[in-house]
């Protein structure tokens, strides 16, 4: 993993220098025996500036220590004066803290004192396991509530006023104001609906429901569903599937075009620039349903990441003139995600999304609960984020969201909203602040 050549492993080392060690003594490694932990320790200090160069002004990087086993890299704005508001905004994948800095300096004109960290396993956040073996627990959604409420409290905080989450940190804004609405007291969800918490049988009886009808059917798994788009021509398979594979790690971040290239093409073919992005609501979690959706999501069976957004690089004309990601903006993700690698970050799909049993027992255990902080929902009219999981936006707005005050398309943006149109998000985050976010 390229952190392993970058990052201190103190005192724990991965399973590869293990056994190169214990190779070069001579020493035997029986199969079987658990890859030792590769905790990040990077000296962030020695690092170049963060951004290179492209942070807006009045944003500032640095670092939290002592959160959750953790020290946290944060972007903030507005941190000038103590006693404003805070605001936390939680990341999606493939991104960073830098993701918000386009919206940052609205909030904080807005009078806001805005947080936007790395997330565990992600960037400059340092603290946590790299190894694609390493004990889940950590990245599970109730760990992960327990990071964002230890930086609030770290920096002095007893509540923010929102959390946003855009894609992966969706799911970990919504569980925290489902888990602790007293300390984040609105929600704005991004791209990734969030369909509430998984239900227990109510009013059961012990050979089917009370009214003698059969048990509903367990939702459709993710391994249910790979097996089914096997069978189509040709075959496919379902992308948070493919994330959770051992391999996923190094087939992006050796990709063969590159990783600034590979960067470049992900983030264009998800965005509302790739035309063909058409989104619309699927009827079922079937398998001719899903075929719908493009490769990015649903891929061909028998290819990686890499080799499926290939296909979509840009013109060069295009990148000359993409305004709302530079050459430069693409390489500070390029430049961070080679130092660090996908494995950590790939640990949500493999604990956070999907159908991991200790995770849904873990979220069984707020079965019936909803988020009753006002909330508001924002996506690019062209991100498939929105339907891929048929039904999860019904469920958003009807049930397991009592207050939700808005539903935003945003034309003009795919799955990128906040970088691709952020003077609009900006705009719809600021008045539902001063509208519904009352201290």
């Amino acid at each position: 993993m390229a952190a392993e050549a970058t990052a201190e492993t103190i005192p724990s080392f991965s399973r590869r220098a293990f056994v190169a060690t214990a190779a070069g003594l001579g020493v035997a490694i029986a199969p079987g025996i658990p890859a030792r932990a590769a905790i990040v320790r990077t000296d962030v200090s020695k690092l170049p500036p963060y951004g290179n160069g492209t942070l807006p002004a009045g944003i500032r990087s640095r670092q939290i220590e002592n959160v959750n086993g953790m020290t946290v890299h944060i972007l903030e704005a507005g941190y000038e004066t103590r006693s404003r508001q805070a605001v936390l905004l939680l990341h999606g994948f493939p991104e960073l803290a830098y993701s918000w800095r386009k919206v940052m300096p609205s909030l904080a004109a807005a009078g806001y004192h805005v947080i936007a960290p790395d997330q565990r396993g992600y960037g400059r956040t340092i603290g946590w396991d790299d190894s694609y073996d390493a004990d889940p627990d950590p990245f599970r959604i109730l760990n992960m509530t327990r990071d964002a409420i230890g930086l609030v409290y770290a920096l002095g905080y007893r509540s923010v006023a929102m959390v946003a989450g855009h894609d992966a940190g969706a799911p970990v804004a919504s569980w925290s104001a489902l888990i602790r609405p007293d300390i984040f007291r609105s929600l704005t969800i991004m791209s990734s609906p969030f369909e509430g918490a998984p239900s227990l049988p109510f009013n059961a009886a012990p050979f089917g429901t009370a009214n003698g009808a059969p048990l509903p059917r367990p939702a459709v798994t993710d391994d249910e569903l790979d097996a089914e788009l096997a069978k189509l021509h040709p075959p496919r398979k379902y992308y948070q599937n493919y994330q959770r594979t051992r391999g996923a790690n190094d087939d992006m971040l050796h990709a063969p075009q590159g990783l600034h290239a590979f960067f470049r093409a992900y983030y264009f073919c998800k965005s509302a620039d790739y035309k063909a992005n058409r989104p619309h609501p699927l009827k079922a979690r079937t398998a001719e349903e899903m075929a719908q959706i493009p490769a990015y999501y649903v891929m061909e069976k028998d290819k990686g990441m890499a080799a499926t957004v290939a296909p979509f690089m840009p013109s060069a004309d295009y990148i000359a003139n993409c305004k709302w990601m530079t050459e430069t903006e693409v390489g500070v993700y390029a430049t961070e995600w080679g130092r660090t690698g996908f494995t950590g970050a790939l640990q949500g799909y493999r604990v956070r999304r999907g159908s991991d049993p200790r995770s849904i027992a873990e979220m069984l255990t707020f079965s019936g609960r909803t988020i009753d902080v006002p909330s508001q929902y924002i996506a690019g009219n062209s991100d498939w984020n929105v339907y891929q999981t048929p039904g999860a936006v019904d469920k958003m707005r009807t049930s397991a969201c009592t207050r939700m005050v808005g539903f935003h398309l945003v034309d003009g943006a795919g799955h990128w909203v906040q970088q691709e149109q952020p003077e609009v998000v900006s705009a719809l985050l600021v008045k539902f602040l001063r509208d519904h976010a009352k201290p």
